[in-house]
């Protein structure tokens, strides 16, 4: 009789599990969403490559604290309704996350498992989870504390107003919410093209808000039609998220020609206002058969793949550094270059001509090189002499970067704001320098991404909510 051999532990594999797509030549056809998801048997397959950390490094790389490994774990073991609730502890956007949150440069990049290997999909893992819920139809609604008899306003539903509102009204707050446009998630619905993120899921939950008890206001400018100090007589706290929606320019010749646009018009008109769905919605917006956009981001990336779904015979990205110095996800460079987006790296514009009705037909682009790094660690890129050339098209998308409308604060004498146009707040509280005004997201930091909003939004929360208790400033 023979001891018996102790079970070898299953081995992990060095790749993520696959996640399966639309094939390229179909989809820049489609404004259908890109990635298809995992199947319960491909997400439980991924689950299990986690090392279930006791100290997980994951954990420190997520702006909003989600109990990374919890879930995971819970999905290991097909316990999916127990996965769902402990992420939405901390996360209540979590098939939004899933999507378009810059994973591999936060969670991810912290897994130890990716040391060695490729890091656990935990995005992937999160809109499994977020999408089983709602494929279900069955989403909780979490336990709230007893009425406070405290109100608070918060100023715009992006990621970080949903965030602030969310957690406050759990703390048994009563919550407003005042949203400018005809509908709410500020940059989710406006900016990210529906192929990347559907508009269905937004507004599912945004639906999830509204039955956590937030009232929600559309249509309604701060600013304009109500000040800050008015809202003050009305509410014991303010949240201002209004989000990063003024565009920058080159400030080039020919930059106001006809079918030049910013980013925010642009993909405004293709999504909250659903010209793609033409004639359908009759919105209008230049198509163009040669569209440049100008920038290196994942705005830029939203831009250039609109184009072509929009019908653009070409879709030319005119970057001024190289592909390795691009700020956006490797995942939407990717998916650019397989749909056959065209990169004019090292090149910037110099000026845009017109005809003699002001429509743009050329772009004037000098040819850069890189030199020594700048401020952003990045090699600045250096004009090369005699090297300017010719580019003809017929649209242009501006899509370099944004900053804080300015209305609230030149309506509001008393808060301060950076000479970048962002309100200053403290980093651990989210208090500006009004009392009782507390703000976060791309309206304190400029344009950055859906997670960090939410992770100040988290941070405000706790912060309004010290401030409603004990009144200390």
């Amino acid at each position: 009789m023979t001891d018996k051999q102790p079970s070898k532990k299953p081995k992990i594999s060095p790749k993520k599990t696959p996640m399966r797509e639309q094939p390229p030549e179909e989809r820049v056809n489609n404004y259908d969403e890109v990635p298809f998801g995992y199947s319960i048997e491909e997400a439980v397959t991924e689950a299990k490559r986690c090392l279930q950390c006791k100290k997980p490094l994951c954990v420190q790389g997520c702006p909003v604290e989600i109990d990374i490994c919890e879930f995971i774990g819970f999905i290991a073991e097909k316990k999916f309704k127990e996965g769902i609730v402990k992420l939405k502890e901390k996360n209540i956007l979590p098939a939004i996350c899933g999507r378009v949150c810059p994973q591999e440069e936060q969670c991810e990049k912290q897994c130890i498992l990716g040391k060695k290997n490729e890091p656990v999909a935990i995005g992937r893992l999160e809109r499994f989870l977020a999408d089983w819920e709602r494929n279900r139809g069955e989403i909780e609604i979490p336990p709230k504390h007893r009425p406070t008899g405290k109100k608070v306003v918060v100023v715009g539903a992006g990621p970080a107003g949903i965030t602030v509102a969310a957690d406050l009204v759990k703390l048994g707050h009563k919550v407003d919410m005042f949203e400018a446009l005809h509908k709410p998630g500020g940059v989710l619905v406006y900016g990210i093209p529906e192929f990347r993120l559907p508009k269905a899921i937004v507004f599912k939950e945004i639906d999830y808000l509204k039955k956590l008890g937030v009232n929600l206001y559309t249509d309604t400018v701060i600013g304009m039609i109500k000040s800050i100090d008015e809202l003050l007589s009305e509410y014991d706290a303010v949240f201002l998220g209004t989000g990063a929606g003024l565009p920058w320019f080159l400030n080039v010749p020919g930059e106001n020609l006809n079918g030049v646009y910013s980013a925010n018009e642009y993909l405004t008109r293709a999504n909250l206002m659903k010209a793609y769905l033409f004639p359908k919605y009759k919105t209008p917006i230049i198509k163009g058969r040669r569209v440049a956009t100008v920038g290196g981001g994942n705005v830029a990336m939203d831009c250039a793949r609109t184009a072509l779904r929009l019908g653009a015979e070409e879709s030319i990205l005119v970057y001024r550094r190289a592909r390795e110095q691009m700020p956006a996800r490797e995942e939407e460079i990717h998916h650019a270059e397989q749909e056959g987006v065209i990169f004019k790296l090292l090149s910037n514009p110099a000026a845009f001509r017109g005809d003699k009705n002001g429509w743009v037909k050329e772009a004037e682009c000098i040819t850069m090189k890189l030199g020594e790094p700048d401020d952003s660690g990045r090699r600045r890129p250096v004009p090369v002499e005699g090297a300017n050339f010719r580019l003809p098209i017929d649209v242009v998308i501006i899509a370099i970067g944004n900053s804080p409308n300015p209305l609230i604060p030149s309506t509001t004498k008393d808060i301060e704001v950076s000479k970048w146009g962002t309100i200053i707040t403290d980093p651990q509280t989210g208090k500006t320098s009004k009392k009782g005004v507390f703000a976060g997201g791309d309206v304190a930091t400029g344009a950055a991404t859906v997670i960090l909003a939410m992770g100040a939004g988290k941070i405000a929360a706790r912060g309004i909510h010290e401030y409603l208790k004990t009144s200390n400033w």
